[in-house]
């Protein structure tokens, strides 16, 4: 089906619906702590509402279903704005997290194929919109534990307007939802399909440092597909520059992945700001 591993986080079964009929995923019955749908390299998980069960979502379903290289990462689910017409679809150009005070920036290099807006995410579905941002519940978290396990080229956040002004959240049914997501299903496949030539680019990346680093230092199977993330997401963000593997010969394994991944985040984009 899919070359390039594909992860998609719902928090609503009626967001995930259309998706799943669209891409003929099956859910996977023997886990129990998400609902999980797998079809080849794409991976649906509904999370259920919130900061919290988004993290854990992402977090659970990439410690079950590792990727051995940079993964296309997607949130697609519904927000509110002030004056959006319902069922519009539009791409995150910048996350903000109030609680947290953390900004996060998803880097739009592929061709989009729908407007952008920053999104703020809340604990409570809004009635009143302070800005003219997007407002939804899990953007944030599903970004800040996103970039630990891809590049942020990769993460994308797809939100269809739920409710405005004029359009309470307390009109929203899973019915509409549902019919909102599936008008989009071929904007959401094409985007789908420009990060997947990114990821693809990725994987051409030649790991030029990997054949040095095991030799050098001890890694387990899945440090060493760790370890071939992060040096892809490095080649990336460095635009090729050599890491100075002399001057941490002392460290041992653990403690050099560790190494790279401060590194990496210290990066421009490397992670959030």
């Amino acid at each position: 089906m899919l070359d390039s591993p594909v992860y998609i986080f719902a928090a609503l079964p009626c967001e995930a619906k259309p998706l799943i009929a669209h891409f003929k995923l099956k859910k996977e019955t023997t886990i129990a702590p998400f609902a999980v749908y797998t079809r080849g390299s794409m991976i649906l998980t509904v999370s259920g509402v919130g900061k919290s069960a988004m993290a854990a979502a992402v977090a659970y379903t990439l410690a079950l279903f590792p990727a051995d290289s940079l993964a296309v990462m997607l949130n697609i689910g519904v927000a509110g704005h002030k004056n959006y017409p319902l069922g519009d679809l539009l791409a995150a150009e910048k996350i903000t997290d109030p609680e947290t005070k953390k900004s996060y920036y998803p880097q739009l290099v592929a061709e989009m194929p729908c407007a952008t807006q920053s999104i703020v995410t809340v604990a409570q579905a809004q009635l009143h919109y302070k800005t003219e941002a997007l407002y939804d519940m899990e953007a944030s978290a599903f970004y800040e534990t996103a970039i630990r396990f891809s590049s942020s080229e990769l993460i994308q956040c797809l939100k269809v307007i739920s409710d405005n002004e004029a359009n309470s959240v307390e009109g929203i049914t899973p019915a509409k939802v549902s019919v909102w997501v599936q008008n989009h299903l071929n904007c959401i496949e094409s985007c789908i399909s420009e990060l997947q030539g990114l990821a693809s680019e990725h994987k051409n990346v030649e790991l030029n440092e990997y054949a040095k680093i095991i030799q050098q230092w001890r890694f387990s199977s899945n440090e060493k597909l760790r370890l071939k993330r992060l040096l892809s997401r490095w080649q990336i963000l460095s635009k090729g520059q050599s890491l100075d593997l002399e001057q941490r010969q002392e460290l041992k394994g653990k403690q050099f992945l560790a190494y790279l991944q401060k590194t990496i985040e210290e990066q421009p984009f490397g992670g959030f700001i």
